[in-house]
């Protein structure tokens, strides 16, 4: 035995979107036997898995065009209004999930597109909340991931700028400069969720605490690959697993402190079974 004191971080786990969803989504399990969900409810396989095995039915958007006279579960993410519209075609009953804060953020980029505002959205190209975000604008905003995708030379002199919800803060506020220091006028709009936004500092305090940390997360979760990220910047014997079974033994030595945490996708349970792992060395 390795006498290994083993710490779970509890800040770390679902953020409050993400336990609307599940809850929302269990109850009707728990009545009918079985809910369709548009795309996977949480970016973790784990907790997927678990809510499948209840009787979760996760559909894509082609199955979604086929689906007619049932209940559908829209994730925390969001949803464009095109989804609305087919399920008033298709006599669906949606289920929203949708988060809040991105509730909040959609109708937000809405009224900016009707007062004909040139928008642009820092967020990642593709992902769930971005495509319900662009198609408040009739998918007419500007996407980008990072300021070297955009020719500063040629950006419109005044632009409205938005986040993905999940973004840094402080890289959000980078680009921000950056666009003004290139003498544009940036109506700026801070929707980044601040108990995500939060995390960053709260991590770096945690990683800082114990010999090695586990980042417990599914690899689909952007925000999973920031936090981890913050955690291994801050103490570089941090690992990343995604369920009990990739903990390896050989990361660890005698009598070390260790510290569990992982991103806003990642269930308290999981990180209870990382730990029951680790304490068995």
């Amino acid at each position: 035995m390795l006498n290994l004191q083993v710490h779970i971080d509890q800040h770390s786990g679902f953020c409050f979107g993400v336990v609307y969803a599940i809850e929302m989504a269990e109850e009707i399990l728990d009545e009918q036997g079985y809910l369709y969900c548009l795309g996977d409810i949480v970016h973790n396989d784990e907790e997927v898995n678990r809510l499948t095995q209840k009787g979760l039915r996760i559909i894509d958007h082609n199955q979604l065009n086929n689906l007619q006279d049932e209940k559908v579960l829209i994730r925390a993410h969001g949803e464009p209004p095109s989804t609305y519209q087919l399920a008033i075609k298709n006599n669906l009953t949606l289920i929203d999930a949708s988060c809040p804060v991105v509730l909040k953020l959609q109708n937000r980029i809405k009224n900016s597109f009707d007062k004909d505002e040139t928008i642009y959205i820092y967020g990642k190209h593709g992902h769930a909340e971005v495509v319900g975000l662009l198609g408040q604008t009739n998918n007419k905003a500007v996407v980008f991931q990072d300021i070297s995708e955009l020719d500063l030379g040629s950006l419109p002199k005044n632009l409205t700028l938005y986040s993905q919800t999940t973004k840094s803060t402080d890289k959000f506020y980078e680009i921000n400069d950056i666009l003004k220091e290139n003498g544009i006028t940036v109506n700026t709009n801070d929707t980044i969720c601040r108990q995500v936004s939060n995390r960053d500092k709260e991590l770096r305090e945690f990683a800082d605490k114990f010999d090695k940390i586990i980042f417990v997360s599914g690899t689909k979760s952007s925000n999973g690959k920031v936090l981890y990220n913050v955690c291994k910047d801050k103490n570089p014997n941090t690992y990343f697993v995604s369920n009990p079974e990739q903990v390896n033994l050989d990361w660890f030595s005698a009598n070390e402190s260790v510290g569990i945490c992982g991103a806003t996708s990642t269930p308290m349970w999981l990180m209870e079974q990382v730990k029951e792992r680790i304490e068995k060395f």
